[in-house]
């Protein structure tokens, strides 16, 4: 998804995420109403879980950061590489941990504040050696990270609270994200956009291929965040960003600095530390006392 977003932004000179990321949650609308018509795949839209409070307290947040990732995290790839926005990523852990602590749905400690300062070391470095540094996109993205922690955090709650179904939480907060992103589109892009490439049949074409691959995803992140928790989700994507990066570099010829491959590793080391951390604690504590000289 991330590279399709890319090409149709960069490559095709089409530099409207407010109208793609519109695009994608008004697909979702259509689908997850169609579904819950024709099929029993929404069960808790039958069952009526969710009330107006519900609605007003949980899914309107929900909706508004999810609507605020989408677009500057788009907007950012206008401006940066996927590489170095794939580096700067490695701080969303991070922020989900900070996040998750502040709402009480994780406890923390010396040796994982250590292992955070580990991670914003390596994202640092990861900035200091970026050729192609854009501060309009470093903020963009910067933004877009503190919004999709607090939307994983507030998803995972949404979910365990309510027992919502993967694609009946996307019912819900679909809609309301649809027009959080639409007020936006009309606002900064709708008078730009290229109607002549737009209302061809390639374009079109293209389009439903890029909502069906960001329909599935949405499902997809719904469903692990509601077998697993918002945390697991950020360390399952460790692999994912060091695919993205490299593929970055062969697709999009992405100039990469040492510093910048050096910096990565360190927030990798860190993360992958965090995720030890948190299956074994003793065993990472040892290891930090080692490597702190025993004190």
């Amino acid at each position: 998804m991330i590279l399709f977003n890319k090409a149709v932004m960069s490559t095709l000179d089409f530099p409207f995420p407010m109208f793609l990321t519109t695009w994608h949650m008004v697909l979702a609308t259509v689908m997850t109403q169609l579904l819950s018509r024709t099929t029993n795949l929404l069960p808790a839209v039958a069952e009526k879980k969710v009330d107006t409070t519900v609605l007003q307290t949980q899914i309107f947040p929900v909706s508004l950061f999810f609507a605020v990732s989408l677009v500057l995290s788009n907007k950012a790839y206008i401006y940066l590489s996927v590489s170095y926005i794939q580096m700067l990523k490695a701080f969303t852990p991070v922020a989900v941990l900070i996040f998750s602590f502040l709402m009480g749905l994780e406890k923390s400690s010396w040796n994982e504040l250590y292992i955070v300062v580990v991670i914003c070391v390596g994202v640092a470095m990861t900035s200091a050696g970026e050729l192609q540094f854009s501060m309009t996109g470093f903020v963009f993205q910067s933004a877009a990270i503190v919004a999709e922690a607090s939307r994983l955090v507030l998803t995972n709650i949404l979910l365990k609270q309510l027992k919502l179904d993967p694609l009946s939480s996307l019912y819900y907060i679909a809609p309301m994200c649809s027009v959080f992103i639409a007020i936006a589109f009309f606002a900064f892009e709708y008078d730009s956009l290229p109607w002549d490439t737009m209302l061809t049949p390639n374009f079109a074409g293209l389009m439903l291929i890029n909502g069906a691959v960001a329909f599935s995803l949405n499902i997809a992140v719904v469903m692990l965040i509601s077998n697993t928790s918002a945390l697991t989700l950020t360390l399952a994507g460790i692999f994912k960003d060091i695919l993205l990066v490299a593929l970055s570099v062969a697709v999009f010829q992405s100039p990469v600095t040492m510093l910048q491959l050096f910096g990565y590793s360190v927030a990798l080391v860190g993360l992958n530390l965090h995720k030890e951390y948190k299956k074994n604690p003793e065993r990472v504590a040892e290891l930090l006392k080692c490597c702190r000289g025993g004190t």
